[in-house]
């Protein structure tokens, strides 16, 4: 009987104790979670150099996944310092051998992680599809390259894409949006209704 209730006592007190976790997207380990400065805080101890900070979003940058000299933007609200999204720019590429090659890498790592993203679009919005590297460059710079995978999870989604921000400047990007903080940030947008 004693060993009954000591049992049914530490089966209780395991449920209450992850009842009262409430999980959060990770980004290098750290759960997508906090203050910005906390964050901010949390990325320099894993190697990241902040850069500065306007309206709401940090700017650092580091070594990620295996790339060197990515840039990372930690957002938040400015009425509401509640960190919830984080986006990484992969370096600049000027191949599309080069570009699509860590494209399909990252995917590939990430699936490996969150398993088989829910959706996937990879295509050039054109009459004629690019033959050749200079021709699939130039239909990035000019916006009519789709490429995005997205991971829904429990937690949170995972956004990876192919984006620009010129016609000479064709980069990865890769977002966490953190689902708590997320649907935090949206009920006090709604309350503002």
């Amino acid at each position: 009987m004693k060993t009954f209730f000591l049992t049914l006592i530490f089966t209780l007190t395991t449920m209450l104790t992850f009842a009262q976790k409430s999980e959060h997207l990770t980004f290098k380990g750290v759960p997508i979670d906090g203050t910005l400065n906390e964050f901010v805080s949390k990325m320099k101890q894993n190697g990241f150099t902040h850069l500065g900070t306007e309206d709401g979003t940090a700017i650092l940058n580091g070594d990620f996944a295996g790339y060197k000299d990515c840039y990372v933007g930690v957002s938040t609200l400015k009425q509401n310092d509640l960190v919830h999204k984080i986006a990484v720019i992969f370096p600049d590429n000027d191949t599309w051998s080069t570009l699509s090659g860590n494209y399909f890498d990252l995917k590939k790592m990430l699936t490996e992680k969150y398993g088989e993203p829910s959706d996937v679009v990879e295509k050039f919005d054109t009459y004629w599809q690019p033959r050749d590297d200079k021709s699939r460059m130039y239909q990035v710079g000019m916006d009519r390259c789709k490429y995005y995978s997205i991971w829904q999870t429990d937690k949170g989604e995972i956004q990876l894409s192919i984006d620009h921000n010129s016609v000479t400047s064709c980069f990865v990007k890769l977002a966490y949006f953190d689902k708590i903080n997320s649907d935090k940030i949206k009920a006090k947008a709604k309350d503002d209704l």
